[in-house]
Formats: C-alpha cells, sequence, structure tokens
C-alpha cells in the first residue's frame, strides 16, 4: 500500500483526554480497552502475511481509531521496554513505594515493574466500570481488578491485597471532546504544524485480526524518537500494536503485543475478587489525602489541551515549576523540546559534594564539556538530561548534541 502521508499528533495525545475518566490506576485500566486508544499501549505481534485491504489516509485513520465503540475484550499481551539503562535491582521498583510499610501489593509501587524488561499479562474489560489486569511472572501472579466502586490488587507472592475506592467513580469528564471521531480527527490534524508527520504504511496480521500500519514520526531533527507504529484493527478501529523506536536502533523502546485477543463480553466472575484466607490486607488512603492526588490546576498547569499542545504543553507545565531554583523554562518546541532549570546552586557532582553522591552520578553519567563549562550527562534510550556544574538541568527526548547546544546558547 502507498504511504499516505499527513502532519498530525500522535494518537496517544488524543486519548489522554479520554482516559482522565478513569482511576488513578488508569494505567492497566485504560489499557483494558475503555478508551480504544490507550488499548495501543499494549499492542500486538503481528503473524506473517500481509492481509491485502483497501487504502485509507492518515485522516481516515485516525477518525477511525476515534470512533472505536470497542468495551468489551479479554486476551494476552507481552511487553518489552528497553530505555538502555544499567540494571538497577530493586531500585525502580522500590521507587514507587511509600516506606517500610508500603503493601506490595500496592499498583502504585508493583507496576514500576513494568518500566524494564519483558512481561507477560492477561487483560479482560467489561466497559468504563469492570477491568482487570494480571501480570504473570513466572508461577507468581499480580492481579489489579477494578469493579464498580472498588479497586482491588493482589500479589501471590506476599499474599498480601491491597483495596482503595475507586476516586473517579461517578464523576465526569471536565471538559467536552469533540461531537464527533471526524471532529476530533480534523482537531488533531490542524493542530500538528509542521513538527510530525503520519503515514499509513502497509498492512499487517495482529493476534490473528487485520490491521493497518499506522506510522508516526518526528520532522525535526535532533529528537531521540525514531518513529511510533501502531497496529490498528481495520475492522474495529481498536489499536492492537504499539513500538516506538529510538534513533540509537536497536531493540525498541516500548515493543508490546497482544498474542491473543477476542472482543466479546468477559464473563461476570472475571471481575469478581475475595481476599483469600490469611491474605494480609490494606486499604489504601482517603481519596481526600493530598498525597497522591494533582493539584486541581495540574492540567491547566500542563496544558489546557495536551493533545492539541504537544510542545507547547511543556511550557505551560514549566510554569508550574516557577519556584523551584530561578523557574523552569522550555526551548524550542515539538519534538525537540528541551526544558531548563536554573536550581541557582552548584550540582551535588562538583568538587563541593561529598564523594560518594560524585561516585554515584558518575557511574550514571558521562562527562561532557563546552562553551557552557563542564556537566555530567544521564542518557536512555528516549529521555537525556545535561546537568551543569553550574546547577543548570536540561531534560528532553533530544540528542545529546541538542542538549549540548542549547547550554552553549546560554538561554
Amino acid at each position: 500500500m502507498a504511504a499516505n502521508e499527513v502532519p498530525s499528533e500522535s494518537p496517544g495525545e488524543v486519548r489522554g483526554e479520554t482516559r482522565r475518566r478513569a482511576s488513578r490506576y488508569v494505567v492497566p485500566v485504560a489499557v483494558a480497552g475503555v478508551a480504544a486508544a490507550t488499548i495501543g499501549l499494549v499492542p500486538a505481534l503481528a503473524a506473517a502475511g500481509d492481509p491485502d485491504l483497501p487504502e485509507i489516509t492518515a485522516a481516515q485513520l485516525i477518525e477511525k481509531i476515534a470512533g472505536s465503540e470497542t468495551q468489551t475484550l479479554s486476551g494476552t499481551f507481552k511487553v518489552s521496554t528497553d530505555l538502555g539503562l544499567p540494571a538497577l535491582g530493586g531500585l525502580v521498583s522500590g521507587l514507587g513505594g511509600q516506606g517500610g510499610g508500603a503493601s506490595t501489593a500496592d499498583p502504585a509501587q508493583k507496576l514500576t515493574e513494568l518500566v524494564s524488561g519483558t512481561h507477560t499479562l492477561r487483560l479482560a474489560a467489561d466497559g468504563p466500570e469492570r477491568q482487570r489486569l494480571t501480570l504473570l511472572d513466572g508461577s507468581d501472579e499480580y492481579s489489579l481488578i477494578h469493579n464498580g466502586d472498588d479497586v482491588w490488587a493482589y500479589d501471590s507472592r506476599s499474599n498480601e491485597v491491597f483495596h482503595e475506592k475507586d476516586a473517579s467513580a461517578g464523576r465526569t469528564p471536565e471538559k467536552e471532546l469533540p461531537a464527533t471521531p471526524k471532529e476530533l480527527a480534523d482537531e488533531v490534524l490542524k493542530a500538528a504544524g509542521d513538527t510530525t508527520s503520519i503515514t499509513v504504511d502497509g498492512t499487517a496480521r495482529v493476534a490473528g485480526r487485520d490491521a493497518y500500519q499506522l506510522v508516526i514520526k518526528p520532522k525535526q531533527a535532533g529528537s531521540t524518537v525514531a518513529s511510533v507504529k501502531i497496529a490498528v484493527d481495520a475492522a474495529s478501529g481498536t489499536p492492537l500494536k504499539f513500538t516506538l523506536s529510538s534513533v540509537e536502533g536497536g531493540k525498541p523502546v516500548v515493543d508490546a503485543g497482544f498474542t491473543k485477543v477476542d472482543f466479546a463480553r468477559p464473563d461476570a466472575s472475571v471481575f469478581a475478587f475475595e481476599a483469600p484466607k490469611g491474605a494480609k490486607v490494606t486499604e489504601g488512603a482517603a481519596e481526600e489525602e493530598t498525597s497522591r492526588k494533582l493539584p486541581e490546576n495540574f492540567e491547566k498547569e500542563f496544558g489546557e489541551d495536551f493533545g492539541k499542545e504537544f510542545g507547547q504543553g511543556f511550557g505551560d507545565f514549566g510554569q508550574g515549576f516557577g519556584g523551584f531554583g530561578k523557574g523552569l523554562n522550555v526551548l524550542g518546541e515539538g519534538w525537540t523540546a528541551i526544558a531548563k532549570l536554573d536550581t541557582g546552586a552548584p550540582a551535588p557532582g562538583t568538587d563541593e559534594a561529598p564523594k560518594e553522591i560524585r561516585g554515584f552520578l558518575d557511574s550514571f553519567g558521562d562527562e561532557v564539556t563546552g562553551k557552557f563549562g563542564s556537566g555530567t550527562l544521564f542518557k536512555t534510550k528516549l529521555v537525556n538530561a545535561l546537568l551543569t556544574d553550574d546547577g543548570k538541568v536540561y531534560v528532553g527526548a533530544v540528542t545529546k548534541d541538542a542538549l549540548v547546544e542549547a547550554a552553549n546558547s546560554g538561554r
């Protein structure tokens, strides 16, 4: 099939607003297919043989995704993540915890395991009120169940249960979405500008289903993102496969895929849960507890319409951090936007810092120099950060050269 290129934003940005109705543990919930777009984050493995499908433009495919009415499904998928980070053992999962008394079943802690390695998951969804996600790890299982007003999580390894009321139950969206899928697609295309292109590039067989391949690429030089590829179910418009590739090449940063998917309604018993005998049950914090809630003005500070203001949203987000040092500024736009924070203090890796801290930073970063002076570069395959010795921080999904150039400019 010939490629049809249309400048546009990532479909993930369009889906962001739809996901806001889910609970704070919306990662597995949204993945379940409540919002068709989010299912794109947990894609599919393609089988051999590309199907012969009618040609479709990028605009039409975005409209098809937006118009998907998928509410029920079940299936199995694999998620592989490779950020290019060194093995940190239990450090990453420990960052998600809440101290020594935290439950090992708390999703805030457990789901951080998905940021690295390869994982197999089982999924079931029945509309916005019922979803179940099970993470398989050898003979152990971790299940997260949303059923009506309740969110349950169970860790078989520790025999611990975490329970919390769904903070989003009964709420309505804070803002209205476009009335029709076409309006939503038109809004995406109109707001894209010249930074992003979308290509409908061929077809694929994904989990036994015919799918179109949607390829999203930055048009700007200097981004660490090479492409985002999404396989979209030709019949339902449900995204089935998601692959995020880095300009560094090698394994994709994210490559997740359904190995099996069924759009029939799962049995109600799938979402029923009762704590096993002898299990330790931890009740989650009350909804009013501020330590887990986002500020009421978070959405405004981050950008009132993230899908419409991809790059500019980072600028609004930065304004919300004006109290840090001399404030956070955003340099550039789109895929090559760089956030700059001036802490006003020497970096912790300088000679003024304890040798233990300097040694830790040196083990994870590389020394760089330029007109700005010297500093330490911390790299992943997606996001890089430059910490200068005079306390300035430059962060973005951009290359090392782009960060050094930004630092050299003195802006």
